[in-house]
């Protein structure tokens, strides 16, 4: 006589095996989003309180490298003396950081 072995199909599993086959893609995730995901929304604040922040007599560089002097704010628009005499306008959203009096010391 030949015996039949039946071989567990799909729908054979438990909860927890299926739970340990997606132990690792849940792992990653929660790898992603602390090392990630968490940091990026922490500077995207931080970058916004800066930006609200900023008023006139403040030194800043915008994204594009160009440093300044705050001499006129509006809502959205910064205007910058970036020399004696020349103005620019700049809109808020692209000032990269305020410079601090050390890194003025420095240059």
């Amino acid at each position: 006589m030949i015996s039949i072995a039946y071989a567990a199909g799909p729908g054979g599993g438990d909860a927890m095996s299926f739970l340990m086959n997606f132990a690792p893609i849940i792992l990653i995730f929660v790898v992603f989003y602390f090392l990630l995901i968490m940091p990026q929304q922490k500077k995207a604040k931080e970058h916004k309180a800066m930006l609200e922040a900023i008023d006139k007599g403040d030194e800043v560089v915008t994204t594009g490298g160009i440093h300044g002097k705050v001499v006129g704010v509006a809502e959205n628009v910064l205007t910058l003396e970036i020399a004696e005499k020349v103005k620019i306008k700049v809109s808020r959203e692209y000032i990269a950081y305020r410079k601090t009096a050390a890194e003025d010391k420095k240059a």
